[in-house]
């Protein structure tokens, strides 16, 4: 008994389905940016990757800066003094934190080119600043009702700060596509400065 002959070959198609578009990404809102970086900052990186969040970067600024001037004495024994020259200071000093955090993203940015890397500008800076100052918004509330020099103070102080540091670090590496040695590298200056000026000794 003989073998029955194979099927034979289907012919090949000259027609290719088209492929799919890629899915568009949702849009990240400022809330899930903000939030996001405390509680899953490894898929909120990835997911700003190549994104610019100047929005939520100019409001963080604006509200970290907000609250620093609050908790200063200078500001309050103004406030009793002169309202109007309380308001002035405000001003200027919004003014101040916004024009330093665009320097910190800003050479945050040039480091990180120097060093090799291949990001584009808006992201890494206006990434960069949101992070900033999101891990360093607990530290502000809490010193604008306990005194600086207090043990709890400088606890968070260091443990926001080495936080704040370890996002930047992947900012940089996810941004640039630069191993994390070089990475953190980029921001250590930044961030050594910021601990020093901004964290360690505000003025009172």
């Amino acid at each position: 008994m003989s073998a029955s002959p194979p099927p034979p070959t289907p012919p090949p198609t000259l027609v290719r389905p088209e492929p799919r578009p890629p899915a568009p990404r949702r849009r990240l809102w400022w809330h899930r940016l903000i939030f996001g970086l405390w509680y899953r900052p490894v898929e909120i990186l990835d997911e700003a990757r190549d994104r610019s969040a100047w929005g939520a970067a100019v409001l963080l600024s604006l509200l970290s800066g907000g609250i620093g001037i609050l908790s200063v004495d200078a500001f309050r024994q103004q406030w009793s003094a002169s309202r109007t020259m309380a308001l002035q200071l405000v001003g200027l000093a919004e003014a101040g934190v916004l024009v330093a955090s665009l320097a910190l993203g800003s050479v945050t940015h040039a480091i990180a080119r120097t060093l090799g890397g291949n990001g584009r500008f808006a992201p890494t800076a206006s990434l960069f600043i949101v992070l900033f100052w999101v891990t360093d918004l607990p530290r502000l509330a809490i010193v604008a009702w306990l005194p600086t020099d207090a043990t709890f103070i400088q606890a968070a102080t260091y443990a926001t700060w080495g936080f704040g540091y370890v996002l930047a670090v992947l900012l940089i590496r996810g941004q640039h596509h630069l191993p994390t040695l070089k990475s953190a590298a980029t921001v250590s200056v930044q961030m050594l400065a910021a601990l020093a000026l901004l964290r360690l000794g505000p003025v009172r």
